[in-house]
């Protein structure tokens, strides 16, 4: 079998936290162009099936949309129960919900910081577990999780000392997780993305602004695009990867090179 051939996912089955926009909306498409089928995950329903019914018709695939708090043991439990029951299986899946909350650390609260916490870490906790147990139980699979450049420097100017210290722990978590699952088949693997893109950075009030500064400091002198991101998932979703976890994948044009 060829390089390419061992890019397919043509069989496999996955979710995508956070996938009705932006990078899990990418991340979900690219999945199913490489011939998995997928379900968007997220708290937006209403964009989840558009998502779901945009990339479904683009590719072919079988794309469900499904509707799930990550920050609730319940909620994801049901979820990853409903992707077994209506893909038929669980071979991957992408732990990409998250947010970030710009606030300076003498002024945050605690409720921010706790919001911040619970989003981008305590559910990928709840994530990688519950869909670990299936996948330990069931011959394995991968986990990929989104991380950030924030956990390996502090972005300027924006202040943002939860989102950073919440990314920094989902790459230890990864680690931690791929030591304790190593010898019984169930990959985990961390994609670091720079500044990206997106439709929500780029219209964002807040972020908008501060791109020329980014792309000042930037080697490539641009930000990434949603899309620039899509080879190393389905690579990481994939049998090709089958030597590859507890790696953190850095996508971020030499950002952090400095």
């Amino acid at each position: 079998m060829g390089i390419i051939e061992k890019m397919r996912l043509d069989g496999k089955k996955g979710f995508v936290t956070g996938g009705a926009r932006g990078i899990g909306k990418c991340t979900a498409t690219a999945f199913a162009e490489a011939g998995a089928d997928v379900a968007i995950v997220d708290i937006d329903l209403e964009t989840a099936e558009k998502t779901a019914a945009e990339i479904a018709e683009a590719t072919g695939r079988k794309v469900i949309a499904i509707k799930c708090d990550v920050t609730k043991e319940s909620d994801v439990q049901a979820m990853v129960d409903e992707v077994v029951r209506q893909l038929g299986g669980l071979d991957f899946c992408h732990a990409n919900a998250g947010i970030c909350i710009n606030e300076p650390a003498e002024t945050m609260t605690y409720e921010q910081w706790k919001k911040n916490i619970d989003v981008n870490l305590n559910s990928v906790f709840l994530t990688d577990t519950i869909a670990g147990r299936y996948m330990l139980a069931n011959g394995g699979g991968s986990i990929i999780n989104t991380a950030s450049m924030s956990a390996h420097i502090v972005n300027v100017p924006q202040p943002q000392c939860a989102y950073n210290a919440s990314k920094a722990g989902v790459i230890q978590l990864t680690k931690s997780l791929a030591i304790e699952w190593a010898k019984r088949g169930v990959r985990v693997n961390s994609l670091s993305p720079g500044y990206i893109g997106t439709d929500l950075t780029l219209s964002s009030p807040t972020l908008q602004p501060l791109i020329a500064q980014w792309n000042a400091m930037a080697p490539m002198g641009r930000l990434g695009m949603p899309e620039e991101l899509q080879a190393v998932c389905v690579y990481l979703a994939g049998d090709a990867a089958g030597f590859t976890t507890g790696s953190d994948f850095i996508v971020d044009g030499a950002f952090t090179c400095f």
